[in-house]
């Protein structure tokens, strides 16, 4: 059982965008896929119930201390959405199931100083302190054409103490997807083959660290 951690202490950076895009490639692929969704909206859990019946379904359950011991042996992937705001205590439940942590970052100052403020907690966390628990960043929201977000990539990859692992362009079909209780994975046309291609480090990422 693979366990994608996806945490951030900023509210908005879209940590639930990673949790079900991600859910969507797995389950196309092949895997059985769950999402634990710790955030207190719970909009995970919203977009996994909306899931149509002609795409593969996601299981999907509220977090909880307890809440692996709920899921069924044959689930394959777990991606644990977790609230903004969170510290070491609030991610305790996971952190010893969690075989990799993804932080996503917004191109803003006032993302970045956050963002290195939790980058820090994460340090001392001793599986991460270890190198036992890779983390890794993703760069998100971003418009690659402009200076600002190619700024804010250099200006993270330079003071971060993890590396940039992805960076996902600006888009609202991510919007417009999520509102369907779909992702860009449950598509094969050319109109998505972009934004599919914009996660291939980022899965090799998380298949080599994990």
């Amino acid at each position: 059982m693979l366990t994608t951690l996806v945490a951030s202490s900023k509210g908005g950076c879209g940590k639930t965008t990673l949790v079900t895009q991600l859910a969507t490639h797995w389950v196309q692929a092949g895997k059985h896929t769950a999402i634990v969704d710790a955030d207190r909206q719970h909009s995970s859990l919203k977009w996994a119930r909306r899931r149509p019946e002609n795409v593969p379904a996601v299981t999907a359950i509220e977090g909880s201390r307890k809440a692996f011991d709920r899921l069924s042996d044959d689930i394959q992937r777990v991606i644990v959405d977790t609230p903004a705001g969170v510290d070491e205590k609030d991610l305790e439940p996971y952190l010893e199931r969690a075989d990799v942590i993804l932080v996503p970052v917004l191109p803003s100052q006032f993302d970045l100083d956050a963002t290195l403020d939790f980058l820090s907690l994460l340090k001392r966390i001793p599986r991460v302190k270890r190198g036992k628990l890779p983390v890794g960043l993703v760069g998100n929201r971003l418009k690659p054409w402009t200076n600002a977000s190619q700024a804010a990539v250099s200006d993270l990859a330079e003071r971060a103490p993890f590396p940039v692992i992805a960076e996902l362009r600006d888009s609202q079909a991510y919007v417009l997807l999520t509102a369907l209780g779909k992702g860009i994975f449950d598509y094969h046309s050319e109109n998505v083959r972009g934004h599919q291609d914009d996660w291939t480090k980022l899965l090799r990422w998380i298949k080599r660290s994990g």
